[in-house]
């Protein structure tokens, strides 16, 4: 019998891709989720107002819908027997919960959270925006592993924009970093991460230079591909260019595993990278390995085609790359930058 506790949510979102893994529903992958990606329901849309957003409470989009990923909704008894059974086949290697914003939110992630512990030996991620730091230390309590806190935007200017007062979003850009500070003293450094998305309007060296500011604090940057949405502000925006992407997501690498600095790269006059500040021969050897190409986030997050079509261009890769796929990226790279 599935075990669950007083206050926990009858329903809940699963992404497509979790949903077929964890057998609830019929179909096929061309790459599966190691993560099950699950998302607070509710009736009606989020609170906020991110331009980007399909949840967005005054976008049309699809109700359904985070990313161009669709997100049906289960009971969530029967996706706890899901992630049971995945977790014990080795299909399924962590959770991560998807909070919208509403006002019994944290209640209902606690007691998510719960459930999926005593029915799963599982790691627990949750995604959300906890606005203070009581929040933060409910979700440890529950027994989350992580935590990510989005900023989303690499700027001030371009979070105001598309999170903040000048789209009626309950955000702002100095409590953002304050709640990161304060959630990597209570999940520990390198325990919280947040989400980046490229492509918003910021230069390469800006995005670079939150990207450091990040991990300097002990925060995890995950990268996404500003991805355009029918129904939100920003639905007419095109994705980032693919070379622009690759070189952040190359300096991101470098950044986070301490090989290379933000203040050692160099920059051309409109932002863009032009050195990353290693010797050409490593840089060419971690490029051939295609780990900066890989999905990036908490521990075991692949995030299939969350950005993208399985057709392409694929943004973040789910599954490690093929040598043709690997070729192409070093061809694209050694013709936008130049090496020591």
């Amino acid at each position: 019998m599935t075990s669950t506790n007083e206050g926990t949510p009858q329903k809940i979102r699963v992404s497509l891709g979790s949903a077929i893994v964890l057998e609830l529903l019929n179909g096929k992958l061309d790459a599966a989720p190691t993560t099950a990606y699950l998302m607070t329901y509710k009736e009606g849309k989020c609170t906020a107002n991110c331009a980007f957003c399909p949840q967005a409470h005054e976008s049309s989009s699809r109700a359904d819908m985070l990313s161009r990923v669709s997100w049906p909704t289960f009971p969530t008894e029967k996706v706890l027997k899901g992630i049971s059974k995945a977790v014990v086949n080795g299909a399924i290697r962590r959770v991560c919960i998807q909070a919208l914003n509403y006002p019994e939110v944290f209640v209902n992630l606690t007691a998510i959270i719960e459930a999926i512990k005593q029915n799963a030996n599982v790691p627990i991620s949750v995604s959300c925006q906890p606005l203070n730091a009581k929040n933060v230390q409910l979700l440890a309590e529950a027994g989350a592993e992580r935590i990510g806190i989005p900023l989303d935007a690499a700027t001030k200017e371009i979070f105001e924009n598309v999170k903040g007062e000048a789209v009626r979003g309950p955000y702002n850009w100095e409590r953002q970093w304050k709640i990161l500070d304060e959630a990597t003293k209570i999940f520990g450094k390198d325990m919280v991460s947040t989400h980046l998305i490229v492509g918003l309007g910021e230069t390469e060296k800006e995005m670079i230079s939150t990207i450091q500011k990040c991990v300097d604090m002990g925060v995890l940057p995950a990268l996404f591909a500003f991805t355009s949405i029918a129904g939100t502000r920003l639905e007419g925006m095109n994705q980032p260019a693919i070379e622009k992407y690759r070189r952040i997501q190359v300096a991101r690498y470098l950044i986070v595993h301490g090989i290379s600095r933000y203040e050692n790269m160099v920059f051309s006059q409109i932002g863009e990278i032009i050195n990353f500040g290693i010797e050409k021969i490593m840089l060419d050897q971690i490029i051939e390995t295609g780990k900066p190409f890989l999905t990036s986030g908490c521990p075991n997050c692949n995030r299939p085609y969350y950005n993208e079509k399985p057709s392409g261009p694929i943004y973040n890769y789910p599954r490690s790359l093929n040598r043709k796929e690997i070729a192409k990226l070093t061809k694209d790279l050694t013709l936008s930058i130049e090496t020591y």
